[in-house]
């Protein structure tokens, strides 16, 4: 059984490389510079779907002075009840049961860091309207943009980007998954070897894994041009696709919650 524990662990393992896209090895300019020849976005964005720790990476991101604007984009979903629980964990704060992600983690910012975004997007509740309503609000603020960082969970990273090629078009995008995690078998239970702050627990980060794989698939049932055409095409490798139908033998494929369904923004 534990080494049966240790396929499922190395499955867990692929399905987050694959998912949790970084573009480039630590928030420096030196990395910018050396990738990209850049030492500044135009842009960097949060997104609310991450756990905690994407607001400490965010504030790396703005100490390092690594943008010119800085936007957090979330309006309530799934994910919003466990970030309000885990603030509340860290700040021993309560907030108001009303306050969309975009502002929980401002105000992280404010109390931790003494930081704060240029912008918020407080109205979107899934990856699609997460990237059109941050569109519609470049264009509104008028905020011109030739490149964007952007931040999200691990989990959802390679969709939020594949989301940005099918509403918006072919900018030049950075990714930095909100932390790297490993999964591995201890005492024939999976564990994390380190826990980012307010890390899910290892069910419901496999959960969202296997969700996001599903939906980065290009096939009837994916998120793909073929599929519910909610996401540009991805070219998803046999090893990924491998180790997403080993673990159908044990865990779910997270369906989408229809309270957090809503149409793209049109921000042409």
């Amino acid at each position: 059984m534990i080494n049966e524990k240790n396929k499922i662990a190395d499955a867990v393992n692929i399905l987050g490389e694959f998912c949790g896209l970084r573009d480039i090895e630590d928030l420096t300019q030196k990395s910018l510079e050396n990738k990209f020849g850049i030492s500044q976005v135009d842009v960097a964005v949060l997104f609310g779907g991450s756990i905690l720790a994407g607001g400490d990476v965010f504030a790396e991101v703005m100490k390092n002075n690594l943008a010119k604007k800085y936007i957090i984009v979330g309006g309530a979903g799934h994910t919003t009840e466990t970030l309000r629980e885990n603030m509340f964990k860290v700040l021993q704060k309560k907030f108001p049961p009303q306050s969309t992600e975009a502002e929980l983690f401002n105000q992280y910012l404010k109390e931790k860091y003494n930081l704060q975004a240029d912008f918020l997007e407080c109205e979107s509740t899934n990856c699609g309207n997460n990237i059109t309503l941050l569109a519609a609000l470049l264009k509104r603020e008028k905020l011109p943009y030739e490149n964007i960082l952007m931040i999200q969970d691990s989990t959802m990273q390679r969709r939020m980007h594949a989301s940005w090629r099918r509403y918006v078009g072919d900018q030049l995008i950075i990714n930095y998954a909100a932390y790297r995690v490993k999964v591995t078998a201890v005492d024939d239970e999976l564990q994390f070897e380190e826990k980012p702050l307010g890390m899910w627990t290892v069910e419901r980060y496999i959960k969202l894994l296997m969700g996001d794989t599903a939906r980065l698939q290009d096939n009837s049932e994916g998120y793909g041009p073929k599929g519910k055409n909610f996401i540009a095409h991805v070219d998803v490798p046999e090893k990924v696709l491998a180790a997403f139908d080993y673990l159908k033998n044990y865990f779910e494929v997270r369906e989408a919650n229809p309270n957090y369904a809503g149409k793209p923004t049109d921000f042409d």
